[in-house]
């Protein structure tokens, strides 16, 4: 007989499995990374920040170029993450989901000229090595074990 983890369910007890836990913590993390983009002196030159768009001068934490869009679609992430880490199954098709996801975001962000209208979300370079890292570690978080208890919720 199948255990709550592998068909797809809660762990029983109401406890999260590794890969409930991950897909939570991933999406905490967004949530937090799109509400810092929109806080003057955690993001410079915040008088810059456009809609979307290479016109976006906005740098968070000074490195990675954002604009207004850039920063919903964290949020966005964050807040599915946090809604699909209730069940084993649902938070691997975030973790995977969505490291394939950052991975055609890391594609685009090379192809795509970074002052071309094109780069609409904006992208830079480090933005562009920042989605290639989340895209791994997602998919590899999409692979932990989806049985054993780690904490209560």
């Amino acid at each position: 007989m199948a255990d709550a983890a592998s068909r797809g369910t809660q762990a029983g007890g109401g406890a999260r499995t590794v890969v409930q836990l991950a897909a939570l913590v991933v999406g905490l993390v967004f949530l937090l990374v799109g509400v810092l983009g929109f806080i003057p002196g955690v993001t410079t030159d915040y008088g810059g920040l456009a809609l979307l768009g290479p016109e976006s001068n906005a740098m968070l934490f000074g490195i990675f170029q954002v604009s207004v869009l850039h920063n919903a679609v964290h949020l966005l992430f964050g807040l599915a993450g946090a809604a699909m880490a209730r069940t084993v199954s649902v938070a691997r098709i975030y973790l995977v989901g969505g490291g394939v996801i950052y991975l055609l975001l890391w594609l685009y962000g090379f192809l795509v000229p970074q002052d071309s209208p094109a780069n609409f979300v904006p992208l830079n370079i480090a933005d562009n090595w920042l989605h290639l890292g989340l895209a791994v570690g997602m998919i590899g978080l999409g692979f932990l074990p989806g049985r054993g208890v780690v904490a209560p919720k």
